[in-house]
């Protein structure tokens, strides 16, 4: 079950990075196109350092069930931070980040 998470502060065509995103997961680490789901949480304001200068960002959580190893988590944060740009208005002066981590072992779901 991926679960998928993005923090933004900069505009982000939200619909369409996701769509391009989950064909990406499923190739990546194996996961199910049907178990992709991206919520998305716009952050109001973002303080980089001294907070002299206008500061904005996009920051990508991946969570997954465990079992998927380092180097395939390495590469699916790697092809996140490829296909962002495309998806941010402007990109310049944007932090884009990602973390491709495993769910805790107390999760559950039910439908």
């Amino acid at each position: 079950m991926p679960h998928i998470t993005v923090d933004y502060s900069a505009p982000l065509d939200r619909r369409g990075f996701a769509l391009a995103l989950h064909p990406i997961v499923v190739e990546t680490v194996d996961a199910r196109l049907e178990a992709c789901v991206t919520s998305f949480r716009e952050v109001e304001e973002t303080v980089v350092g001294d907070g002299a200068g206008e500061a904005g960002l996009v920051h990508v959580d991946i969570a997954l069930l465990a079992g998927r190893t380092p180097e395939a988590k390495a590469r699916l944060s790697a092809a996140v931070l490829e296909l962002l740009p495309g998806y941010v208005k402007d990109a310049s002066g944007v932090t884009l980040s990602a973390e491709v981590r495993d769910l805790d072992a107390s999760y559950a779901k039910r439908r």
